[in-house]
């Protein structure tokens, strides 16, 4: 299978070519966020003020890094499960946010916000944290330290891997992969 390379920030004339499996390696910037994160920047979005990043077009990784060794730019940095942001991703996605990583299914409320908004979702791989964090090239705290491992963090990576699990199109691989192998 073909690998498709992308380049952040996404647009909707990229992402309308994804389908639900496609294995894809992102260079470019991606932004950190858990669901403490998640709140916070719905809340400022609320409140009318100005986010620690302009999230039109961009990807948002489920992850809590953790600390960096000597000489490296974090530690491992694993997806988090997805669902634990499901009651704000619709938010963000109304307002720009077009990727999310993480791990695990989405609620029906944000898949439908994902088809509406185009926003697509991938998975990255558990328990590889320590090979995903050797795609990361530099990291850096840019809002909410004081939620320590769910500080917001922009991460520079290079050929990171992950895998659409739901696209612009209706397609939701963990669903498709459930049927092909319940046939059996």
């Amino acid at each position: 299978m073909t690998v498709r390379k992308l380049t952040t920030p996404l647009t909707e004339e990229v992402i309308t070519d994804l389908k639900a499996g496609d294995r894809i390696e992102i260079s470019g910037v991606l932004y950190t966020a858990r669901d403490a994160a998640h709140k916070r920047l719905v809340q400022m979005i609320k409140d009318g003020d100005k986010l620690p990043f302009d999230i039109k077009g961009q990807v948002i990784y489920f992850v809590g890094p953790t600390p960096a060794r000597a000489g490296m730019p974090i530690g491992s940095a694993g997806p988090t499960t997805s669902g634990r942001m499901d009651p704000y991703s619709p938010f963000l996605i109304e307002h720009g946010l077009k990727g999310m990583i993480g791990k695990g299914g989405r609620g029906k409320e944000v898949i439908e916000s994902m088809l509406k908004h185009k926003c697509v979702y991938f998975a990255a791989i558990g328990g590889v944290a320590a090979l995903l964090s050797k795609k990361i090239k530099k990291a850096e705290v840019i809002a909410f330290e004081d939620l320590g491992t769910e500080a917001v963090r922009r991460l520079e990576v290079e050929d990171f891997p992950v895998i659409v699990i739901n696209d612009i199109h209706g397609g939701d691989l963990y669903k498709e992969g459930v049927s092909m192998y319940s046939s059996l």
